[in-house]
């Protein structure tokens, strides 16, 4: 009878997606080849059974313990059955689960072997059918290969113990038994117990002695529940925010956010529409984190290399309060389709910036962009499968191994494209809030977003069926490349122009400076410097141009004796890392245990991995040793990853 009544219900769900299909034009037969079976698509990177369950509400007890470095208490969940079932399967990793409770009455449940990269399932089994709906309460505890959490003491902090979470993409099942998928999205209560203050993903509505109470009224996945708990301090940096972090940052924190938060929340405000989470707040986490930031919302979990002292780099805050709109209201359904998120963030964050700072500036964006994709998918181990658009993790790979700037920047260059293709941002706005309004709350797949672009543009049928769908979302590679307003750099093209081809005629390091001077750079600001940087490793601004600058030593040093006081002496990390990039390239051996040093004050991915693998590329014993000595003061899954990148 069970079997007969899952094949009715699969017949129901055939049926109802046919009529959905139906309501919309067919898509070009390479997009129509290659749509789901089901739509949203299936996500093959959770062990659990969640289309068969909806989650309303979740309520998360727990509490911290920095004497045994553990998160443990109960998560409880108000469900409803979708199909029926007699178990529930939850994800979970390296956790422990001491009982599972049905409506308030023990449950059997059992934990199944390991399954990598996927963890645990753990699997509820009732007597009989589930009622329709129900309330599953489960009692856990990390342990000590817990990936979701990095635990400081207090000679890496200021002084006292700190832990933070990052749970994108399947970490959220090491800190509790869940859903540990994007698909499902439930609204949180949050009571979080520790001797240190707490921060999360949520509006803070009080607290009891060591006990802080939170609440999250807009429905989210797991991967976006943020924790952290440490000596934190805030300081308001807008009417609607504020900025915490280890006290000694403060003062420079509140300084590099204050009064831009504001005005990239109203400019966004302006291209999509109001922000839904009420509050919206930075936290600055120690050196280890691992990411530029990470969108929990109410709550942005960022880096402390944003703090360049130039205000440089806060357009990472634009790219987070993006997501505020694409990834938490609108999520991808699965990490194949991970440019949702990404991609329209990244194209956001250039609308955002670009309407504080003018349309030249999102173009330049744009052209550093660029050229990290370029990189990025030079340095990759596997770039036929993982520099695809959309991409295939259905044989259970892990998604942090698919990790790259691929879905940022391909997205937002086929998002770009579109509008341009389209008629330009005054044709492609009214698309954007359409959108985001038909989708919010929801998550969905990449065919969901091609049936409503075809359907709002009817007119220009013509002109989306003449884009060549394959290129952009399943080849590899680099994308069509597109037409930028370069106003913000030709001057940088002209100046590194010039070095190239002074270098390759002077072979005396002081002829260079008759011709350059540190007078060079007054104009330029930080990122003009960074592209400056990457064009004379990239060797000029012409694509048949080259330079190999090992062979030009002189023009090297004289380059670093000129701009010593702009460029070498940055504190912008973005100029730094370049910087070291263009060292290495030109083999300065004095800069390789500068580099190595360097790499035990960050721990951001985005400088550690290309860092440690630029330092393989020139010296291999110092990569490893300098990894063998820093590698614990490493988020988890930075530890994995550069292992993997040097073959270790």
């Amino acid at each position: 009878m069970l079997v007969l009544q899952r094949a009715v219900n699969s017949l129901r769900k055939y049926t109802s997606n046919m009529q959905i299909r139906n309501l919309h034009s067919l898509l070009p037969p390479v997009l129509e080849k290659r749509r789901p079976k089901e739509s949203p698509d299936v996500d093959f990177s959770t062990l659990s059974n969640y289309r068969s369950f909806k989650v309303g509400k979740s309520l998360l007890d727990a509490t911290i313990s920095f004497t045994e470095k553990t998160i443990s208490g109960h998560v409880v969940y108000e469900m409803s059955s979708i199909l029926k079932e007699q178990e529930v399967w939850l994800d979970t990793s390296h956790l422990e689960v001491s009982k599972v409770e049905l409506d308030g009455q023990p449950v059997k449940f059992h934990v199944e072997p390991r399954k990598e990269p996927l963890g645990s399932r753990l699997v509820v089994a009732a007597d009989r059918d589930l009622p329709a709906t129900f309330e599953l309460k489960c009692s856990f505890s990390t342990t000590k290969n817990c990936t979701a959490l990095q635990w400081l003491d207090e000679h890496q902090t200021s002084g006292k113990p700190y832990v933070f979470s990052q749970l994108e993409a399947i970490h959220a099942r090491s800190l509790f038994p869940c859903f540990d998928t994007p698909s499902v999205k439930s609204t949180f209560v949050a009571n979080l117990t520790s001797p240190l203050p707490v921060v999360f993903s949520g509006i803070a509505t009080g607290r009891t002695k060591d006990t802080y109470h939170f609440t999250q009224k807009v429905p989210i996945p797991a991967y976006l529940i943020g924790i952290a708990s440490g000596d934190l301090k805030s300081a308001d940096i807008g009417p609607r925010s504020k900025v915490y972090t280890e006290p000694f940052r403060l003062k420079d924190a509140q300084w590099e956010f204050d009064g831009d938060v504001e005005k990239f929340i109203q400019a966004a405000e302006d291209i999509i529409f109001k922000y839904e989470w009420g509050t919206y707040d930075i936290l600055i986490n120690p050196n280890s984190y691992p990411y530029g930031g990470m969108e929990s919302p109410n709550m942005t979990f960022a880096t402390p290399t944003l703090i360049a002292h130039d205000k440089s780099n806060i357009d990472v805050i634009a790219h987070e309060l993006a997501h505020s709109w694409s990834g938490n209201l609108v999520t991808n359904c699965s990490w194949d389709h991970f440019w949702l998120n990404e991609g329209w963030t990244v194209y956001l964050e250039r609308r955002i910036t670009g309407a504080v700072h003018g349309e030249a500036t999102r173009h330049f964006s744009a052209l550093i962009g660029w050229n990290d994709l370029e990189n990025s998918i030079d340095a990759m181990r596997n770039s036929e499968r993982f520099s695809t658009l959309v991409q295939n993790l259905k044989d259970g790979t892990d998604p942090d191994e698919a990790f790259s700037t691929v879905p940022y920047e391909k997205g937002f260059n086929l998002l770009f494209y579109l509008e341009n293709l389209v008629g330009g941002k005054e044709e492609f706005d009214p698309f954007i809030k359409h959108y985001f309004a038909k989708f919010s709350r929801q998550s969905i797949d990449t065919w969901q977003f091609l049936d409503t672009l075809f359907d709002f543009y009817p007119q220009k049928r013509q002109l989306l069926d003449s884009v060549d769908w394959e290129t952009w979302l399943f080849k590899p590679g680099m994308p069509p490349k597109p037409k930028l307003i370069t106003t913000l750099a030709d001057d940088v093209y002209r100046l590194a122009d010039q070095w190239i081809a002074k270098a390759q005629v002077c072979h005396d390091q002081a002829a260079f400076f008759k011709h350059f001077s540190a007078e060079d750079l007054t104009k330029f600001n930080s990122n003009q410097i960074v592209l400056f940087l990457d064009t004379l490793v990239q060797g000029g601004s012409s694509e048949d141009s080259e330079i190999d600058w090992a062979q030009n030593k002189p023009a090297v040093h004289a380059f670093l004796s000129i701009y010593s006081d702009k460029i070498g002496n940055s504190q912008n990390a973005e100029v730094i890392f370049r910087l070291f990039r263009f060292q290495i390239q030109a083999k300065i051996k004095e800069c390789y245990p500068r580099l190595a040093e360097w790499l035990g004050t960050v721990g951001r991915m985005k400088f550690v991995r290309p860092g440690y693998r630029l330092l393989n590329s020139v010296d291999r014993p110092l990569a490893l040793a300098t990894f063998d000595r820093l590698k614990d003061t490493y988020h988890p899954i930075c530890k994995a990853l550069v292992k993997q990148d040097l073959n270790i």
